[in-house]
C-alpha cells in the first residue's frame, strides 16, 4: 500500500464512523512504499508497529479467536461468561484494542485509504469476480446395481457414509492440508509477511483477491516480467503449492529466478484465501486463477505453463484437463493417486473406511486427470522423497511419481508400453542416481535420433491425438528403446528430499516432438 496524505479525523459523525471502523476494521500488517518514490530505499516498506496497549490486547484476542479453539469451545465459553457475568471483560479487551488503533495515525491512515478505495471503484481495487457458474470434476464410476439392491446397500452403508463425512471434515482434511490449520498459519505469519513484502517490494508484485464461483476469495500474487529482456518473461508460470505451502515462501521462487512472469495463489483456507481445501474448492480456485490470467492479465493459454509441487499436482492436472490449450505442465514431487498414500499412514483395519473417505471426499486422482491432456508434460521425481513413497525414502521404486509416469505413458503409447516396455522402464526407475540411470540407458543401446525419427514419421503420417498406435509392428528391441527414450523425456530425476526447494536450473521446458524436418525441442 502506497503512502498518501492524511488529515486528522474531524469530530462528530466522522469521528464516530472512524471509531466504528477501528472496531470492525481489518489488521494492518505492513506499509509498502509507492514505486514512484525518489528515495534510494523507495521500494522498502516497514511493518506496522501497534502501540503497546493495542499490541498486547491484539495478541490475547488473536489466540482466543483461533477458529479451531473457538469453534469447539464456544458453547462452554459462552456459558461460563454468562454465569460469571464476565462478558464485560471480553468487551473491555476489545475496546482496548480499538483505542490503541484509534491513537495510531498509521492505522487511521490505512482505514482512510480503505474507505476511499471502496467509494471510488477503480481497476486498483483488488477483488476480482471472474469465475463461471461452476466447474466439473471427474467422478468415480458408480457400480451398477438393481433398484432394490441400491436401496438396501444405501441403508447398510449409511454408518460408513456418516463416519467418512466426519473424518473428512475434521482431522482428515487437516491431516491432508496442514497449511489450513490456524495454529500453523499463526506460527508462520512472520515468515509469510516477510515473503509477501519481498515479492511486492523487490519484484513489484501485484496482490489480488479473486472470487471463485463458490464464493471463496483466493489470494494471489502476480509478478510481471513481460517488459524485461529475455523470452522467458513472455511466458506466465502459474504455481500450485504443496499441502503446507504458501505463495509467499513456496515454489514461486523457482520460476522467478528463471526470469518468468509468475502468478502464485494460495489454496482455499491458506493465508489470505478463504474456504476449505476440498477437491471441488481446489478446482474452483484453479479455474478463477486461469480466468484472471487470461481476461485481466492478458495472457493467452498458449503462453501459460502450470507448475505444481506435491499435492498442488491436483489443481494443476485439473487445469491441464480443463484447459487443454495451455503451453505445458510441470509436476514436481507429485503422485498419481492419493489413496495408496492414505492407506500407508492409516491402520490396515481401516482400509474400507479409508477407501470410501478418499474416493467420496478427497479423490485427488492426478493421473486420471493428467491423461486427458494432450500437451507437453514434465515430471520431476525426488529420488530421496520421504513423503510420496509407500515404503520409505530408501525405496525409490515405491515413489508414486513412478506410477504417474507409467500411467501417462501407458495411455499415450499403449503399443510401446507392453509388459516388456514396462519392465525396462521400471529397471530405469530403479536407478537412484544419474550414473545408474545412464548405465541402464546405455545398456539397451538407445539411439535417440532413431527414436525421434520413428515418432516424427508416425506424427507426420497421421497427426492424431493420443493414444498413439506407434510400435505395434515393431521389434521387441525397438519397443524397448522407445520406452526408455520416452521415459527419460517425460521424467527428470532430482537427487534430494521432498521439501528441498527446486533450483531454477532444474526447471526445464517439457520435451515437445516437432514436425518432421523441424527437429525437436530439448528442455532448456
Amino acid at each position: 500500500m502506497g503512502t498518501v496524505g492524511f488529515r486528522s479525523p474531524c469530530t462528530g459523525r466522522m469521528a464516530g464512523w472512524m471509531w466504528l471502523r477501528c472496531v470492525l476494521g481489518p489488521h494492518l500488517q505492513r506499509i509498502h512504499r509507492s514505486p514512484d518514490q525518489t528515495r534510494p530505499d523507495a521500494r522498502q516498506g516497514w511493518s506496522y508497529q501497534p502501540r503497546s496497549l493495542e499490541k498486547h490486547t491484539d495478541s490475547i484476542l488473536s489466540w482466543v479467536s483461533l477458529w479451531s479453539l473457538s469453534y469447539y469451545s464456544s458453547p462452554l465459553l459462552l456459558c461460563y461468561l454468562y454465569r460469571k457475568a464476565d462478558v464485560s471483560c471480553a468487551l473491555s479487551l476489545y475496546l482496548c484494542l480499538c483505542w490503541g488503533r484509534w491513537k495510531n495515525s498509521e492505522y487511521l491512515q490505512f482505514i482512510s485509504i480503505l474507505e476511499e478505495t471502496k467509494r471510488n471503484h477503480t481497476p486498483a481495487n483488488k477483488v476480482k469476480k471472474l469465475s463461471k457458474t461452476g466447474v466439473s470434476l471427474l467422478k468415480p464410476e458408480p457400480r451398477l446395481r438393481g433398484a432394490a439392491d441400491s436401496v438396501l446397500n444405501s441403508v447398510r452403508t449409511l454408518p460408513c457414509h456418516i463416519i467418512s463425512f466426519l473424518i473428512a471434515h475434521t482431522f482428515g482434511r487437516r491431516m491432508l492440508y496442514p497449511g489450513s490449520v490456524g495454529l500453523l498459519q499463526k506460527a508462520m505469519r512472520p515468515m509469510l509477511q516477510q515473503g509477501q513484502a519481498r515479492l511486492i517490494e523487490e519484484f513489484d508484485g501485484q496482490r489480488n483477491k479473486l472470487v471463485a464461483c463458490d464464493g471463496n476469495e483466493i489470494d494471489t500474487m502476480f509478478v510481471d516480467r513481460r517488459k524485461d529482456e529475455g523470452q522467458n518473461g513472455q511466458t506466465l508460470v502459474i504455481c500450485c503449492e504443496g499441502n503446507a505451502g504458501f505463495y509467499e515462501v513456496g515454489c514461486m521462487n523457482t520460476p522467478l529466478e528463471g526470469g518468468y512472469s509468475v502468478l502464485g495463489w494460495n489454496h482455499p483456507g491458506f493465508g489470505g484465501s478463504t474456504g476449505v481445501p476440498f477437491p471441488q474448492n481446489e478446482a474452483n480456485a484453479m479455474d478463477v486463477v486461469i480466468q484472471f490470467a487470461m481476461h485481466k492479465l492478458g495472457f493467452k493459454l498458449s503462453d501459460i505453463v502450470v507448475y505444481a509441487w506435491s499435492i498442488g499436482g491436483y489443481p494443476a492436472s485439473w487445469a491441464a484437463m480443463s484447459y487443454p490449450e495451455i503451453q505445458s505442465i510441470v509436476l514436481d514431487a507429485s503422485f498419481d493417486d492419493l489413496l495408496p498414500l492414505a492407506l500407508k499412514v492409516m491402520p490396515d483395519s481401516w482400509r474400507p473406511l479409508v477407501q470410501h473417505t478418499v474416493r467420496q471426499y478427497m479423490n485427488l486422482n492426478n493421473a486420471e486427470q493428467l491423461i486427458k491432456y494432450q500437451g507437453p508434460v514434465l515430471l520431476i521425481r525426488r529420488t530421496r522423497d520421504e513423503i510420496i513413497t509407500t515404503m520409505g525414502p530408501e525405496d525409490v521404486m515405491s515413489n508414486r511419481g513412478n506410477d504417474l509416469l507409467l500411467k501417462l505413458l501407458q495411455f499415450r503409447y499403449p503399443k510401446i508400453m507392453t509388459d516388456e516396455g514396462i519392465r525396462v522402464i521400471r529397471q530405469w526407475l530403479g536407478a537412484s542416481n544419474h550414473l545408474e540411470e545412464a548405465s541402464v540407458y546405455s545398456g539397451y543401446e538407445v539411439d535417440d535420433d532413431w527414436c525421434v525419427s520413428v515418432l516424427q514419421s508416425y506424427q507426420a503420417d497421421r497427426d492424431v491425438l493420443f493414444p498413439w498406435s506407434v510400435g505395434e509392428d515393431m521389434t521387441l528391441e525397438g519397443r524397448r528403446q522407445l520406452a526408455l527414450f520416452l521415459a527419460r523425456k517425460y521424467m527428470r530425476n532430482f537427487e534430494t528430499t521432498h521439501c528441498t526447494p527446486l533450483p531454477a536450473s532444474e526447471f526445464h521446458s517439457p520435451w515437445r516432438l516437432k514436425k518432421e524436418n523441424d527437429g525437436w525441442m530439448r528442455g532448456k
